[in-house]
């Protein structure tokens, strides 16, 4: 296996993870706690991951690592939640799917890469994908929750750009440190102000918390901001159509959900969508010189 698809693969782990999300939330923590779940969620991995690599940002990095964590973390996870909170899930996950393409054209804008007409087939049938897998025919529209969403896919894919663009003088590791403990320090008044404490946590309650800590949010953003610093945003952010495959395959494995036919075609397009992006942003051979 060659570097490239190395770093493809590694990266591809997050999202995979983070299909597990749904699945920890209902079955370990107590419910009607998102703001204060997200925060739990960033801030003590964070903080960890200070403790491990002993470095803080300096001089335009205090900045920035807020302005990231909060573009990653903090506003993202909030209008997620708002989002899953407002509409029925299927909807909620097929208007999140739209960051692919956001993150097409901000990388056109920002990084000036080009706008490649496979990537935007790949983005528009990963959409499809998401929808196949997640959508039920009585789904329902509410105009504050599709904002969300909305807000949410736009703040994550401008993390993603912009994780890239400024290529930080340190490792993922340390940058994952930074953007967690930014984000979670950010959501810390936000969940005290919106949110009532939490009750008694139980020992399923406290694996959790450890899990969407420390696999969810510290060791999978490692991963993903390691990719982002070897590979175009455009090749990793469709890595995140995997997050919904994942999801629903726990849902049938461990949760004895029904996958439909339709789901299963789903999951066919979802890694279909993915191949193509990848195959968007592969190298252009030069056209031979003839004589």
């Amino acid at each position: 296996m060659n570097t490239r698809n190395f770093d493809i693969g590694l990266t591809a782990v997050a999202p995979a993870i983070w299909g597990s999300t749904y699945l920890v939330t209902t079955e370990f923590l107590p419910p009607g706690y998102p703001l204060t779940v997200a925060m739990l969620r960033a801030l003590p991995a964070g903080l960890l991951l200070l403790l491990l690599v002993r470095q803080m940002p300096k001089g335009i990095w205090w900045l920035r690592s807020f302005l990231l964590g909060a573009l990653n973390f903090s506003f993202f996870w909030a209008m997620l939640f708002v989002s899953a909170y407002r509409l029925p899930g299927g909807v909620a996950a097929t208007v999140g799917a739209i960051q692919p393409l956001i993150v097409i054209v901000l990388s056109r804008i920002v990084l000036g890469s080009p706008i490649r007409a496979l990537s935007v087939g790949a983005g528009v049938a990963g959409i499809a994908g998401v929808a196949l897998l997640v959508l039920t025919p009585n789904a329902a529209l509410d105009p504050v929750g599709v904002f969300a969403g909305m807000a949410g896919a736009v703040s994550m894919a401008f993390g993603t750009v912009l994780s890239r663009h400024w290529a930080p003088p340190v490792s993922p590791l340390t940058f994952t440190a930074w953007q967690l403990t930014a984000g979670g320090l950010l959501l810390v008044p936000v969940a005290l102000l919106l949110e009532p404490s939490l009750p008694p946590l139980t020992m399923a309650n406290i694996t959790g918390f450890a899990y969407l800590g420390l696999i969810g949010a510290a060791f999978t953003y490692v991963l993903w901001l390691r990719g982002l610093s070897r590979l175009e945003p455009a090749q990793v952010s469709p890595l995140g159509f995997l997050s919904p495959v994942t999801a629903i395959l726990l849902g049938w494995g461990v949760l004895d959900q029904q996958l439909t036919p339709v789901q299963l075609i789903g999951i066919a397009v979802v890694f279909a969508s993915v191949w193509m992006s990848q195959q968007a942003q592969m190298p252009r051979r030069a056209a031979p010189i003839r004589a």
